[in-house]
């Protein structure tokens, strides 16, 4: 099959990975540079462009086409870019613009989509359920997203938002959210809204690792009210999308991912809300690190 080439596009730095093939992480050629956003649009184009010169010249593998994990998605029916924290790239025709700057055909995935399909097919879900074949990623952290991988393959969906969780109705105490709606997941269960919850009945800030620990430590009154709270929406939340997708293994990703009560006490509240007398998903902490978002662009 050859090399297959990813970018990741995040904010701060865009990282470049040749991997000799789609089945195992053996990783020829690896590269990070600044995105330089403040530039705008026209230089992040020059940044992609500039990496691709670079690690075809130092390796001598040239891309015959890429994929590219971004910050948003891309509106199917338009062609450009919604929903990126990269402000720049928003209304802008980015795959047709990249194509052109390249001369090679381009993929472009979420963030989260990326990160879905790097633990489905070469991370944990390969590792530990190797016949999944329904697997849903999310990524809980300063926001929360998702992804859907069904045989190995991302559902973006008609408006290219499949697996956006993160903003599904959860529960009015979560208040207003930047898409425009309220009570939205991401509101109640990413890592900044958590801590915000507990300084505003504590009125002391604290980070989310400080408040577990105070939780377990059973000094902390407000610490576990937030803990609770955390645990009983991650059941709901996830409980939605069991009953809809029923996916084969979840992978939880983020700063929020690392909290271990999510694994047990979080589970147990999923079993609580689903449709079936017993929860048999396997909820997985992931095993690519932060390196998951541009292997799997380039399994895009």
């Amino acid at each position: 099959m050859g090399p297959v080439w990813g970018i990741d596009l995040g904010g701060t730095k865009i990282e470049g990975v040749i991997l000799e093939d789609r089945e195992e992480l053996n990783v020829l050629k690896r590269l990070r540079i600044p995105t330089e956003a403040q530039n705008g649009y026209e230089h992040i184009i020059h940044q992609i462009v500039r990496m691709v010169e670079v690690m075809t010249t130092e390796t001598g593998i040239k891309p015959d086409k890429i994929g590219i994990g971004t910050p948003g998605t891309t509106e199917p029916s338009s062609g450009l870019m919604k929903n990126c924290n990269t402000t720049v790239l928003n209304g802008m025709p980015l795959k047709r613009d990249i194509e052109q700057a390249l001369g090679i055909p381009v993929n472009l995935a979420n963030d989260a989509n990326c990160f879905a399909i790097a633990e489905a097919t070469l991370g944990v879900v390969k590792e530990k359920v190797p016949d999944a074949r329904v697997v849903f990623g999310v990524i809980m952290g300063t926001g929360v997203g998702g992804g859907l991988v069904v045989d190995g393959r991302i559902i973006g969906g008609k408006h290219g938002i499949g697996g956006e969780w993160g903003h599904n109705f959860l529960d009015d105490s979560g208040g207003e959210c930047y898409c425009g709606k309220t009570g939205c997941v991401e509101r109640i269960l990413s890592g900044p809204n958590l801590e915000k919850y507990y300084e505003n009945i504590m009125g002391v800030p604290r980070k989310l690792a400080e408040i577990v620990e105070r939780h377990k430590a059973g000094e902390d009154e407000v610490a576990t009210k937030t803990i609770h709270r955390l645990l009983g929406n991650f059941g709901k939340a996830f409980a939605n999308i069991i009953n809809v997708v029923d996916p084969d293994a979840v992978v939880i990703g983020g700063g929020v991912g690392n909290i271990d009560l999510l694994y047990t006490d979080g589970a147990w509240e999923v079993e609580k809300n689903i449709f079936n007398h017993t929860l048999e998903t396997p909820f997985l902490k992931p095993k690519l690190g932060d390196s998951a978002g541009v292997f799997g662009a380039a399994l895009l």
